[in-house]
């Protein structure tokens, strides 16, 4: 099964299967040096959103490649976010235009709504997080609105469970187009993966490396999955790192990845992974490292209260 360097979006729009993740990179410095190697490694996909704080930055990197004429604005596709702040009727809007304007840029490829739980917006006060009213369908009507307006090429979601996506699917003018998830090959979500390819949604994955080395997400009681034997004998036999296995299992699942590096060697390893398939025997040994939820990194807990919460998605 040949995983495919292109995932094809509503309207004709074509997705890079690997992108960069940039979560991480809010240093001016780093992110000049990191987004300048990833487009000389060829990266074309670039995944920032409101939360991360480096919008603007990314935005000042994004003007000198453009004005340098090595790349137009069309070879180029840029996913960002509504912030929880932001997820509610009478912001969408608000975010969209601070976002585009942080980017410099007349419109973003995808506009993902980051959570399905919206907080109250305090203005630059972002320390204070308290649970907001908020309506998927009204938050969703505003998104389709966006795309209306040019301002966004496709929209979709991120953390989002089953539940809520057949909701918003049920009264949606403009279908989602994507579903951003945590999914590396200890924690798979095969249902809902296999939802969303159902209902032609592209799954993209965060954290597909597990976060190695990670200090803000050591909550779990086994060491990241990247140190499995199983993935590093399976990596030596096919002369590729343990990374890139994980990322080519995912693309053979069909879904899309957005690791996040800062390392030059490993930037290169990431979009490194179409020269090669994993045969069925060794897909078979990576479908038994899930470990289902028990796996999960990311839970938002820092919000107080949020897992009691009716709609919080995990």
């Amino acid at each position: 099964m040949a995983a495919k360097i292109f995932k094809n979006l509503p309207g004709g729009l074509k997705m890079p299967a690997i992108g960069l993740g940039t979560g991480p990179l809010t240093d001016e410095a780093e992110i000049e040096r990191v987004l300048n190697t990833a487009f000389e490694l060829g990266y074309r996909h670039f995944d920032t959103a409101y939360l991360y704080r480096n919008e603007a930055l990314i935005g000042r990197v994004l003007k000198k490649w453009f004005s340098s004429g090595k790349v137009k604005r069309e070879d180029i596709f840029i996913t960002t976010k509504l912030p929880m702040s932001g997820v509610h009727q009478d912001r969408v809007e608000l975010f969209m235009k601070k976002s585009l304007e942080n980017l410099q840029l007349e419109y973003v490829d995808l506009y993902l709504v980051h959570h399905p739980i919206g907080l109250k917006y305090f203005g630059d006060d972002d320390n204070r997080m308290e649970i907001d009213d908020f309506d998927h369908i009204k938050i969703w009507k505003k998104m389709e609105e966006q795309v209306q307006l040019g301002r966004t090429k496709a929209i979709g979601l991120s953390n989002f469970n089953k539940r809520q996506i057949e909701r918003i699917i049920a009264s949606a003018r403009i279908k989602p187009a994507c579903l951003q998830v945590e999914l590396h090959v200890d924690f798979q979500q095969r249902d809902l993966v296999g939802y969303c390819h159902k209902n032609g949604i592209v799954v993209i994955a965060y954290f597909p490396l597990g976060t190695p080395g990670s200090k803000r997400f050591e909550i779990r009681e086994f060491p990241p999955v990247i140190n499995s034997d199983i993935i590093k004998n399976i990596a030596k036999k096919y002369n590729k790192s343990a990374a890139q296995i994980m990322l080519r299992y995912l693309l053979q699942k069909n879904v899309a990845a957005v690791p996040k590096s800062s390392n030059p060697e490993r930037l290169k390893e990431n979009i490194s992974v179409f020269d090669f398939e994993i045969n069925s025997e060794d897909m078979r040994s990576l479908d038994d490292l899930d470990r289902g939820e028990t796996a999960r990194l990311a839970t938002f807990q820092s919000v107080p209260g949020i897992e009691n919460h009716p709609e919080y998605p995990f």
